[in-house]
């Protein structure tokens, strides 16, 4: 495995790439509520199609140095970047999944967890909201990917993976209800037990861990936010990034953190 392992990691990191061709297509598409599939890729100042040489992800960009063949409309450089990010991350993960035992049964579902990420992080950063047609595909996804990584690895921790979902429903959930909807969106209460059932059947460290690290990184970013005077006691910060960044870490590492903490607390 160990000769192949790298021909593996890259082959999912590229396909990632083309993957994160599409997401363009979704944070572009979904928010204005437009077909994903009726219509061709467009220049959105002239109107042109996108022709299928300039539309090779991350090269095309790169060639055209940023602009339209027809018009010389700037193309924002966030494209080649999700793309790039998209990618990164696959790649990431099927490194993570093939070296960590009893791992690979659950890329299936991770994968498209991460992809539907990147996604809504754009989406959040720009409009503040989580789309129902994003976030409630992911329910039935989720529970055909958790039971394919149950068939395949033989693992049923349908205990772990209960209370993970609990965990994250409750502890962003409560927020939102105290708060009448203006300290957490609802959009961040229906994702989170998608992510705590994932995180929950992997782990329940990770968990925990994945839920500690989201609350974090929010209050870093946002003190940040406030010394840099971007960001005031009042501001709205989209926290879907932070809860998806904090379920990634927390899949990753949470494991190992766990188990760090308790043999510190044992010892």
């Amino acid at each position: 495995m160990s000769d192949v392992l790298p021909v593996i990691v890259v082959l999912i990191g590229l396909l990632g790439v083309i993957i994160g061709s599409f997401l363009n297509v979704v944070i572009h598409r979904v928010p204005e509520g437009q077909s994903l599939v009726r219509s061709g890729s467009a220049c959105p100042a002239c109107g042109a199609a996108v022709r299928p040489r300039d539309n090779i992800p991350i090269v095309s960009w790169l060639l055209l140095r940023g602009r339209c063949r027809d018009c010389s409309a700037p193309i924002s450089s966030r494209y080649p970047i999700v793309e790039a990010v998209t990618g990164v991350l696959w790649a990431l993960l099927a490194w993570w999944a093939l070296v960590t035992p009893d791992a690979l049964p659950l890329l299936p579902l991770v994968l498209v967890l991460t992809a539907a990420g990147v996604a809504l992080t754009v989406i959040d950063l720009d409009h503040h909201r989580l789309p129902n047609v994003i976030v409630l595909t992911l329910y039935p996804v989720t529970v055909a990917g958790l039971l394919l990584a149950g068939a395949l690895g033989g693992r049923w921790p349908l205990a772990a993976a209960g209370i993970g979902a609990a965990l994250w429903l409750v502890v962003i959930g409560i927020p939102w209800l105290v708060s009448g909807g203006r300290g957490m969106g609802f959009g961040d209460v229906k994702l989170a037990p998608v992510l705590g059932v994932t995180l929950g059947w992997w782990a329940l460290s990770a968990s925990v861990v994945g839920l500690f690290l989201a609350f974090g990184l929010g209050a870093v970013v946002g003190i940040i936010l406030m010394i840099a005077g971007r960001a005031g006691r009042k501001t709205a910060l989209p926290f879907g990034p932070f809860l998806l960044a904090g379920a990634l870490v927390g899949l990753l590492v949470g494991p190992a953190i766990g188990s760090a903490y308790g043999s510190w607390l044992s010892g």
